[in-house]
């Protein structure tokens, strides 16, 4: 396995974004489900959120036995987000997560720290349109480009941060409850957030199917 191979594993295909040791982080290719980051309206951080549950949860059993052996159990940090100062929570214990800005904007998707660092007094919503790293964050939903979420917080904890169509970093954030946008999913008719799963997978493990 090399970082940036794209490998199949329980129902999805998946791309690795990083390798330490006997383990590898795994980022689902595309979207794979539409959820709302949490299920009531009101400040909210990861630790708490629905959409956490969720992945720990139903989404964690769609996987059989052998591969719920190989996800890895791991601590996330979770940080405030770095403009608006918006808490971000306890560290937590996660099968199943999702990224973070800081994954998106310094690890995995290039470097695109120059616009997290050095912010302008016209930015308030966005990171650059013209950003080099966009297109290496776009994703789409059953063939369609869509926009997905990341774990932190937005501007504030009813808002988390997100990807847009146009692989920008929406760093204020949508609502975690109901994102006020008349702009829905063609095939869905949905305009909740996107969802791309991550995990950590132990590869050191050979079972049947990998033979």
């Amino acid at each position: 396995m090399n970082i940036g191979d794209k490998i199949s594993f329980g129902r999805y295909a998946w791309r690795i974004l990083d390798i330490e040791n006997d383990r590898a982080l795994i980022l689902t290719e595309d979207i794979v489900d539409q959820h709302a980051y949490h299920n009531r309206a009101g400040d909210v951080t990861w630790a708490e959120c629905a959409l956490r549950q969720y992945l720990n949860g139903a989404f964690y059993d769609t996987f059989s036995e052998d591969e719920k052996y190989r996800i890895v159990t791991v601590t996330n940090k979770n940080d405030d987000n770095p403009w608006f100062g918006a808490f971000g929570g306890v560290e937590t214990q996660d099968r199943i997560f999702l990224l973070s800005i800081e994954d998106v904007v310094y690890k995995y998707f290039g470097d695109s720290s120059k616009n997290l660092l050095n912010r302008s007094p016209k930015q308030d919503y966005w990171f650059q349109r013209k950003d080099e790293n966009n297109d290496k964050r776009k994703s789409s939903y059953k063939g369609y480009i869509w926009w997905w979420w990341l774990r932190t917080p937005g501007r504030s904890n009813r808002r988390a941060v997100y990807i847009h169509g146009d692989g920008n970093v929406g760093i204020q954030g949508n609502g975690t409850y109901k994102y006020s946008s008349n702009t829905v999913h063609r095939l869905s008719g949905d305009n909740s957030g996107g969802v791309r799963p991550a995990l950590w997978l132990n590869i050191s493990i050979c079972l049947e199917g990998d033979k």
